[in-house]
């Protein structure tokens, strides 16, 4: 008898790389305002209008809002442009 592993779980000696899925943050603040942060939303994260302005609210309302999905290598420029603006941003 033989014990398989799971398929959706890689085994160690796996050469296959488990792709990381990071998410970036946009953090609320008493600063600027929501046209403002709609803007660079729209410019850095290429939001449309709508996802930009329904991220600005979650962000007010419950205080974060994940605003990007992907690799740290792709959301590490996002997240400095975020910051430039004076924005509260993190990778997670």
């Amino acid at each position: 008898m033989t014990i398989k592993e799971p398929k959706n779980i890689p085994s160690k000696d796996s050469n296959e790389k488990v792709k990381e899925e990071n998410f970036l943050m946009l953090h609320n603040d008493d600063v600027h305002t929501f046209d403002y942060v709609i803007d660079a939303l729209i410019e850095i994260c290429e939001h449309n209008f709508e996802q930009a302005t329904q991220c600005t609210y979650l962000v007010h309302y419950k205080g974060k809002c994940d605003v990007k999905k992907g690799s740290f290598t792709d959301l590490k420029p996002l997240k400095d442009a975020l910051i430039d603006r004076e924005l509260n941003a993190t990778i997670d």
